[in-house]
């Protein structure tokens, strides 16, 4: 934040509220945002949570025959989630038939989404969490930062959203991820941002959250998945809001 306040020629958070507070000052609360927002990410993080996706994803194109998938990464950072769920449907298409879907990525910081689209990640980045056979199959090195390869990027769209002010982007998506987002949240604003996501989920559509993040006790509109363990639908929650009435 010392950042901020020395580029904004600000002396203490006194000003920075002042001057956030007084009248519109966009480049000031971007900064702001950027400056608060835990940019922890990593290619294939929880491999066997994404590949799990990719198994939900399965089981709703065997019930759809036909009809493209539509996935939201939601608080997406600087793109690896995106562009490893886009290598594993990429290689999934080829190994067992799935169709590609549409993979939407949204975060809050127009810095981060800049970053994202580029595609442009250092050493130290693309070591973390990529083994070297997908490195080489879907990125080209550019001096000391390897770049997304234009047949992988151009599998995600990158758009910025606020989850607790936005309404939920257009259209109803198969599979959420909101990982490691919703626990920064205080329970107001996390409560918004449920009802943004149970927009967006189609009733027989999948959540998946953090490791560290539940519905549970959280809201009523998700319910754990029976099929796959760690994700969470609609559906079941109002089977289970029923089965609860019933008694």
């Amino acid at each position: 934040m010392k950042t901020v306040l020395r580029e904004h020629g600000l002396q203490t958070a006194d000003d920075l509220i002042t001057q956030l507070t007084s009248a519109s000052h966009g480049a000031l609360a971007d900064a702001v945002v950027d400056a608060l927002l835990n940019r922890e990410t990593s290619f294939f993080r929880d491999t066997g949570v994404l590949e799990m996706v990719v198994d939900a994803a399965a089981s709703l194109q065997a019930e759809h025959p036909g009809r493209r998938l539509r996935i939201w990464s939601a608080g997406c950072s600087t793109g690896q989630e995106p562009y490893s769920l886009a290598m594993l449907f990429e290689e999934a298409a080829v190994a067992r038939g799935l169709l590609m879907p549409e993979i939407i990525a949204t975060d809050v910081s127009a810095a981060t989404l800049a970053r994202a689209r580029a595609g442009r990640f250092t050493q130290f980045e693309i070591q973390r969490g990529l083994p070297v056979r997908r490195m080489v199959n879907w990125f080209e090195q550019d001096g000391e930062e390897w770049v997304v390869r234009a047949e992988l990027a151009r599998r995600v769209q990158f758009r910025r959203h606020n989850l607790t002010q936005d309404r939920a982007l257009v259209g109803k998506f198969d599979i959420v991820l909101c990982r490691n987002v919703l626990f920064y949240f205080p329970p107001a604003m996390r409560s918004r941002a449920y009802s943004t996501l149970r927009e967006a989920v189609r009733d027989d559509g999948f959540l998946l959250l953090g490791a560290g993040e539940t519905v549970i006790g959280q809201t009523d509109s998700f319910a754990p998945c029976p099929a796959f363990r760690g994700l969470y639908r609609a559906e079941a929650a109002a089977e289970l809001r029923a089965a609860v009435g019933s008694r």
